[in-house]
């Protein structure tokens, strides 16, 4: 493992989902459920997600040239830092979920927190992390151990975080992240030497 790796996909993914509606979501589903079923919910969906991303990322390492891999990521990454920019401003809760008892919030939570994930830009981040760096493990551990901690910070600190550190400010620093990515992804790409 990379530690350089899991540190960088860490604060990427960190600071992308801080505020954002996943995170959003975790409060809203604690607020309604006693806070393990909800957290054990959101884990599991980080996991199957998580590896579904890497897995992705280590398929296209493997079946498309690095130079393509890094020039798709790095447009990516820009697109990710602009919508984010564009973005920070926006709050948008969510209010889904029914029902009391622990099985109930697991499924709630496991299936609103990974249909709101799927495909979502930390998903692709992930995708594109792992297929940059050929660093599964690397990418798979920074981005759950994010994941995680985020939903752990919204179940438990929730709206207190929030109230101190301005969402805005969360989601420009992670567009601040998401374009230094893509920067060096498309730096990389001019500085590869030519098959």
């Amino acid at each position: 493992m990379d530690p350089s790796v899991i540190v960088s996909t860490f604060a990427l993914l960190f600071l992308a989902e801080m505020g954002d509606k996943t995170q959003l979501m975790a409060m809203t589903l604690a607020h309604r459920y006693r806070a393990g079923p909800v957290i054990a919910g959101a884990f599991a969906a980080f996991l199957v997600l998580n590896v579904l991303a890497v897995s992705l990322g280590e398929a296209l390492s493997r079946y498309v040239p690095q130079r393509l891999v890094l020039l798709v990521a790095g447009v990516l990454f820009l697109v990710f830092a602009w919508r984010a920019w564009r973005d920070s401003g926006r709050a948008d809760e969510e209010d889904d979920g029914v029902g009391s008892s622990a099985r109930q919030a697991f499924v709630a939570s496991f299936t609103l927190l990974f249909l709101a994930e799927l495909g979502d830009k930390t998903q692709l981040a992930m995708v594109a992390m792992a297929a940059g760096t050929g660093e599964l493990l690397s990418v798979f551990v920074g981005g759950t151990l994010a994941l995680w901690a985020v939903t752990l910070i919204g179940v438990v600190l929730g709206r207190t975080l929030l109230r101190r550190v301005p969402g805005i400010w969360m989601h420009r620093a992670a567009s601040v992240l998401f374009f230094a990515f893509g920067a060096l992804a498309l730096a990389r790409v001019l500085t590869m030497p030519s098959a």
